[in-house]
């Protein structure tokens, strides 16, 4: 069995065309909709906005380990384990918050 302990073991695993394929699958069987907003009512949807920086699609909905990579490596490809959340809510399932990036970590520093 597959360990994604390292971040490049997890890379090339997200990076595998077996990986892209259910992702695609699981985005559609979910209907392209944040299964976590859905259960709060709320309606979070794929758009097809550019991002000019990136050169690319933003990334608005991915695809969700329930039980982590990590921790759970036999569920890695198990679609029971797989729903498609947005980027707010799945920040949140790994406890990133970013609410705060934009205020001035100087604000309150002596000025002379």
């Amino acid at each position: 069995m597959a360990e994604y302990k390292t971040e490049q073991q997890k890379r090339k695993f997200y990076d595998s065309g077996e990986w892209k394929k259910l992702r695609a699958e699981i985005k559609k069987r979910d209907n392209y909709e944040c299964q976590e907003c859905k259960r709060q009512g709320i309606v979070s949807i794929d758009t097809n906005e550019y991002s000019e920086s990136a050169k690319r699609k933003k990334i608005q909905l991915v695809v969700h380990h329930i039980k982590e990579l990590e921790h759970h490596p036999e569920l890695a490809l198990d679609e029971d384990n797989l729903e498609t959340v947005c980027v707010d809510c799945h920040n949140k399932e790994h406890g990133r918050d970013f609410s705060n990036m934009n205020q001035n970590k100087w604000q309150h520093d002596e000025r002379w």
